[in-house]
């Protein structure tokens, strides 16, 4: 059994929760991006107090890691080392693309053949993206792209995908390929929950010394 905080920061909403053997037991969100990092402390506080959760009792802390804002990923996994070392926990990071794409395949029943590309706006035509299998391997590993109207060409002539994520509309304006389709994503606090009890089963924790967030690119400016 396993008692775990996730906590994600990366994108536009921020979401906390507690989770018991990968089900969400309570969990807050905050949709003002700029607000993440004050939301976040007091969330924990009104979730351990909700939930009846005493902090010295999670087994695990979950944060994503990236892609993602660049403010944003550093508030989580400060905030989720900080608490680590004060507890001594060990810490799961994990891909912010890999929860989007466990939320779109709790949102879809989809043959195995069908391959998912999740994308997070990285402003203008650019976005962090990655094309994983069914299984959640990576077919494409996670990168930053600047959408152009041929971009996933080769992908695309041998695999049905789905598109979804913050980036998902300005590619839907440039794609007309028959085998591409878009979707939505959903209750991201169940997916990073069930991503992260899988992690716990597998002991795929990260150094704390040694953590820190996945940008895929140069900070250059908000993103």
């Amino acid at each position: 059994m396993s008692l775990i905080l996730n906590i994600d920061t990366a994108t536009e909403t921020a979401q906390v929760n507690f989770a018991k053997d990968g089900i969400v037991l309570q969990s807050l969100h905050n949709d003002l991006q700029k607000d993440h990092a004050s939301f976040l402390q007091v969330a924990i506080k009104q979730l351990t107090q909700s939930a009846a959760v005493l902090l010295k009792d999670v087994d695990a802390i979950a944060v994503t890691a990236g892609p993602g804002s660049y403010t944003g990923l550093r508030v989580g996994m400060a905030s989720a080392k900080g608490l680590c070392y004060a507890l001594n926990k060990p810490l799961i990071a994990i891909s912010t693309l890999e929860v989007l794409t466990i939320a779109a395949q709790q949102n879809l029943s989809t043959p195995e053949e069908i391959l998912f590309c999740p994308m997070i706006d990285a402003r203008r035509m650019e976005v962090f993206t990655a094309i994983y299998n069914q299984q959640l391997i990576a077919m494409l590993d996670p990168c930053a792209m600047i959408l152009q109207e041929n971009s996933f060409d080769a992908q695309l002539k041998e695999h049905k995908i789905t598109f979804f994520g913050s980036g998902a509309a300005k590619w839907e304006t440039l794609c007309k390929h028959p085998n591409a389709s878009f979707t939505n994503t959903s209750n991201l606090a169940a997916a990073m929950a069930q991503l992260s009890y899988n992690y716990w089963l597998q002991q795929r924790f990260t150094n704390l010394a040694y953590s820190e967030p996945f940008y895929l690119k140069e900070f250059q400016d908000k993103i």
